[in-house]
């Protein structure tokens, strides 16, 4: 009888371990991932405030970092499309802090100002177009700012833009910004004259082939720009991609005000991984 019930005991033991070890692999919480899960990137986000270098504006912007290591790492500023620095961006500095960067959200516009619509958007970044050095004075604000962050590696920092965000890093390197380089996301490619000297950065473009706001004409004036400084440049281009193929959001943005943007899944896919090998080979390992 005591060996019939040890037997009977032994047995639902096996099963309820059976049941445990099943439910834990369909949700995956098994001991490997939960070391996996300890070890691994812990994505912090912090909001900083920070002024301005030449006016009296309050720049707000946001930091992304792994929080499970004080290890220094590259930094990676972040710019904003015309529409602002809104959520959309703020994930894109995400995804940088869990692939080990510190990123840094870009506030270009100041008090944390975002335009609704076409109009309130291109007024908003209008002055930057016409003004290359508020650019920079705006860049060089965040510059400040993240270097002070104990993560920072003040060695190793570039910065990615998309649409006018892409405009606004290709002109900072254009002036001289000491990035070790750029990427620009569907971004405009005119800009003020640079030299050789000016020149630092090591650039990135990703380009949609069906980009009406950045036309042929446009590119082969950059590319021309490009090669006469012997600039160590790269141009992508996506088939059938349009302005702002990297934002899931562009397609109902484009319906409801009548824009010619639309997401592309695989041009986004694509040129983050062209972004990731472009910082493979800027910083080093």
């Amino acid at each position: 009888m005591r060996l019939s019930k040890f037997f009977l005991f032994t047995c639902m033991a096996v099963a309820f371990a059976g049941m445990v070890a099943c439910n834990n692999a369909g949700s995956g919480d098994t001991t490997a991932d939960t070391t996996k899960k300890a070890t691994g990137p812990s994505v912090s986000e912090d909001a900083v405030s920070y002024p301005s270098e030449t006016d009296s504006v309050t720049l707000n912007g946001f930091v992304a970092y792994d929080a499970n290591s004080n290890a220094k790492r590259p930094v990676v500023l972040v710019v904003h499309e015309w529409w602002g620095l809104n959520d959309y961006v703020r994930g894109r500095a995400k995804q940088l802090a869990e692939m080990g960067y510190l990123a840094m959200a870009v506030d270009m516009y100041g008090n944390g100002k975002t335009g609704d619509d076409p109009a309130a958007a291109g007024a908003l970044a209008s002055p930057f177009y016409s003004n290359p050095q508020l650019v920079k004075a705006r860049i060089d604000a965040a510059l400040t700012r993240i270097k002070q962050h104990p993560q920072a590696d003040t060695t190793n920092i570039a910065a990615i833009g998309y649409c006018f965000g892409g405009s606004v890093v290709l002109n900072a390197a254009r002036l001289g910004e000491d990035f070790k380089g750029v990427v620009s996301f569907h971004g405009d490619l005119r800009g003020p004259a640079t030299s050789k000297d000016l020149l630092k950065a090591k650039i990135l473009v990703c380009h949609g082939a069906a980009d009406s706001f950045v036309p042929q004409e446009q590119v082969d004036q950059f590319k021309k720009s490009m090669d006469s400084l012997g600039a160590d440049y790269t141009l992508k281009v996506y088939d059938s991609a349009t302005h702002a193929f990297t934002n899931p959001n562009a397609t109902e943005v484009g319906k409801k005000h009548n824009l010619p943007i639309a997401y592309n899944a695989a041009a986004d896919s694509a040129s983050w991984n062209d972004m990731k090998a472009f910082f493979a080979r800027i910083f080093p390992r």
